[in-house]
């Protein structure tokens, strides 16, 4: 997944020392997603340990589903889990697993522990279960029916398996200290009942394990050697061992990582969820989400979002990480490789007044100074043109080098023009600047050595075409979008101008022939890719990126506005 380079943080110096050792032969990594919504940048840092470890260690990678519960779980989530690891670069080869696999040996486990004295049925509601297990400060007490006998436990979780329960009456609960001071070690719940269809074994199942319970016993059967986990699961980890000590089967090293947070962002499945259903983004994919879905449909690259986790390593300790770095790796990645095309976003109209009207010419442009493989193309241009609304001032300041009365400025490889004169509406609004041109000036150069200060980017009118831009900014104006003032909701932190459409842009024609996916720069606006929205002949572009960053802009305006 990344470029060939020695690569050192804490984990891959464990993984030295375990192969020096002999503990392993081979390194087997995994990652785990459960199937109740899409992935997201956070999951993107997982992916990029587990594989790179693999990868760079000679061993397997597992891409196995935790489709433990029913009730949150769809095919859907699936396969866009599938399609955004792909993208990414991860390649589990022909290793793709689920936990649903193992629910028969899993269940056999449990039988197992029981027969030990390990595993108990209860009758605890879950509120009593609760109370019962105390407080970081208050030790447990044992529930009431934690000394059934195995005989009992057996029939009774058989019958739990057999569908004899209503969901709630009972679960199967690991039999360990109710004093721990780890609250995970108190009787934790491996099994529970419920009466939903499985999206891959229908109704087989009406109990289905805890994921504590699944995880660990999952990853043995697989010969995972490194369970990599974000530090949430650091309390996990005594019964993540306990669990396979008990059963006294293969033992992989659970070892814990810094999970990743992102300024302007939030990374909580259950939040983006949300925000799907209540309508406050257009879907999962929406190019504002901080899905992989998302990311991709506006136009990031999975080497920009490589490189950027790269560069953000592996760390112990959490921090924010600032959304600029994400954006400036996704402008280098961009810069290197996207091809130049010009686009008007907000167009005004320029009639070079002393230009043949039936005049076309083909003006030779670079499609990429950053590639010269990528050669030139031919750009048409004629007696009217666009150029951007706001290249054009009536009043200009001094220090304003654009086109405006008594200006002369150069098209971006035409010609030098010259304000002459501009129309206006009923409204009293600019909808025409007439120039003239010198042609002399072709390429943008001028024979006699005067200079210009200002260069304008431009798109023929007779040949342009008409398309959809859609211009993106930060979904969250707040640093920490859950950092909000008693009784507000992360939504209240939502920027208002995250989105705004430009139904009326023009493009160059050499874009006819772009397809959903493909990436351009816009000369001076920004890097753009096209979205799959676009049929029927009209092109949507998604803004990517700008050229440089505008945020502090936007917070200054926010900060106006008294949001922040």
């Amino acid at each position: 997944m990344t470029e060939e380079k020695e690569r050192a943080d804490f984990i891959r110096e464990f993984v030295k020392e375990d192969l020096a050792e002999g503990k392993y032969e081979e390194v087997c990594t995994r990652f785990p997603p459960e199937p109740n919504g899409y992935l997201h940048i956070g999951h993107a840092k997982a992916i990029n340990i587990n594989y790179g470890i693999a990868e760079d260690f000679g061993g397997k990678f597992n891409l196995r589903f935790d489709d433990t519960n029913p009730v949150k779980e769809e095919v859907e989530y699936v396969e866009a889990i599938k399609a955004d690891m792909r993208w990414l670069g991860a390649d589990w080869e022909d290793r793709e697993f689920y936990a649903s696999d193992y629910f028969g040996q899993l269940y056999a486990y449990a039988v197992k522990l029981i027969k030990r004295g390990k595993a108990y049925v209860d009758d605890l509601t879950p509120d009593e279960i609760r109370e019962y297990r105390g407080t970081l400060t208050k030790p447990g007490k044992n529930s009431p029916y934690r000394d059934r006998t195995i005989e009992e436990n057996l029939d009774l979780f058989e019958s739990m398996r057999d569908g004899e329960f209503p969901e709630g009456a009972r679960v199967l609960r690991a039999k360990i200290d109710m004093s721990s001071g780890n609250i995970n070690m108190r009787d934790p719940v491996m099994y529970r009942i419920l009466h939903a269809e499985h999206h891959r074994t229908g109704d087989e199942w009406c109990i289905y394990p805890m994921y504590d319970f699944a995880h660990g016993q999952s990853d043995s059967i697989e010969g995972i050697t490194y369970s990599l986990c974000d530090l949430a699961y650091e309390a996990h980890r005594p019964l993540y061992d306990w669990f396979l000590d008990e059963l006294d089967i293969f033992h992989p090293r659970q070892i814990e990582f810094a999970r990743f947070n992102l300024s302007y962002t939030i990374l909580s499945k259950r939040y983006l969820g949300r925000m799907v259903k209540e309508g406050y983004v257009n879907g999962w994919d929406d190019p504002r989400m901080p899905t992989l879905a998302g990311m991709r449909r506006r136009g990031y690259t999975p080497e920009a979002i490589r490189a950027f986790m790269d560069e953000v390593g592996i760390a112990k300790n959490e921090s924010i990480i600032d959304f600029a770095l994400l954006e400036h790796h996704i402008r280098q990645d961009l810069n290197k490789r996207a091809p130049r095309r010009m686009g008007v976003l907000n167009p005004l109209k320029v009639v070079i007044t002393n230009y043949p009207e039936d005049k076309v010419e083909e003006m030779e442009f670079i499609n990429n100074p950053e590639d010269e493989s990528a050669g030139t193309r031919m750009v048409p241009f004629s007696r009217e043109i666009y150029i951007e609304r706001e290249d054009f001032r009536e009043n200009p300041s001094k220090r304003f080098w654009r086109l405006g009365p008594g200006r002369e400025v150069r098209l971006r490889y035409g010609y030098f023009i010259t304000y002459e004169d501009h129309v206006k509406d009923e409204n009293g609004e600019v909808v025409e600047v007439h120039c003239t041109y010198d042609p002399e000036t072709r390429g943008g150069n001028a024979p006699d050595g005067r200079k210009v200060r200002g260069t304008l980017h431009w798109v023929s009118a007779a040949h342009a075409l008409d398309v959809e831009v859609r211009l993106y900014d930060r979904l969250f104006y707040a640093k920490n979008p859950m950092d909000v003032e008693e009784g507000e909701d992360f939504v209240d932190n939502m920027n208002p101008d995250s989105l705004t459409v430009l139904a009326n842009c023009k493009v160059e024609p050499s874009l006819a022939d772009a397809e959903p996916g493909d990436f351009f720069q816009f000369e001076r606006r920004g890097y753009f890719c096209v979205d799959p929205d676009s049929r029927d002949g009209k092109l949507v572009f998604n803004r990517t990126s700008t050229l440089r960053d505008t945020w502090k802009r936007i917070e200054k305006r926010l900060r106006q506005r008294g949001k922040r």
